[in-house]
């Protein structure tokens, strides 16, 4: 199959609930609800029985620690960069990560943060399934929320309304 024709998945996972010590930002780690939030998300995950090519995974200590506790509830854990530019990354830094993805990654997994994950949906559904955006744009994307986007063609043209929002899903629901 052609690049060009290709069906492509991007997830959006937004980390779990962190907790607010007197840390820097970036060294947030998760609170107590995060830590349960994480697992029920990574078994959502895996219900969703995609096959990571990839996961990016922001380099602060509360994406990390979601990534470590979703991974675990996954059947095979796939290769994993941790990426200082997801880190308070705007919806230019994500989409450029995005264009920046290897042609041989089909099923991509992101592990960031808010205002930049809920944009990053947001500007990528042109369409949905059901009720799926109105429903992102009601809950602001919540801590360990999900969101499959599919798409077809290089990830070097991934733009806005390129995709179509297939899932959304959150453990507050």
């Amino acid at each position: 199959m052609s690049a060009a024709a290709s069906p492509r998945r991007i997830v959006l996972l937004r980390h779990a609930k962190a907790d607010w010590p007197a840390v820097p930002d970036h060294e947030r780690p998760l609170a107590d609800r995060g830590r349960k939030e994480a697992p029920v998300a990574g078994r959502r995950l895996m219900e969703l029985d995609i096959p990571f090519d990839l996961t990016l995974c922001s380099s602060a200590v509360r994406t990390r620690e979601t990534w470590k506790l979703v991974a675990h509830e996954l059947p095979h854990r796939p290769r994993t960069v941790y990426e200082e530019r997801m880190y308070d990354a705007t919806l230019g830094d994500l989409l450029a990560l995005l264009n920046e993805t290897p042609e041989d990654v089909d099923d991509l997994l992101l592990v960031g943060h808010n205002p930049g994950i809920h944009a990053l949906a947001d500007a990528l559904a042109g369409t949905s399934e059901g009720d799926a955006l109105a429903r992102v744009d009601r809950t602001g994307f919540p801590t360990a929320a999900i969101a499959v986007i599919t798409f077809t063609g290089p990830w070097k043209t991934v733009e806005h309304g390129v995709g179509r929002l297939v899932e959304f899903w959150s453990p507050h629901d």
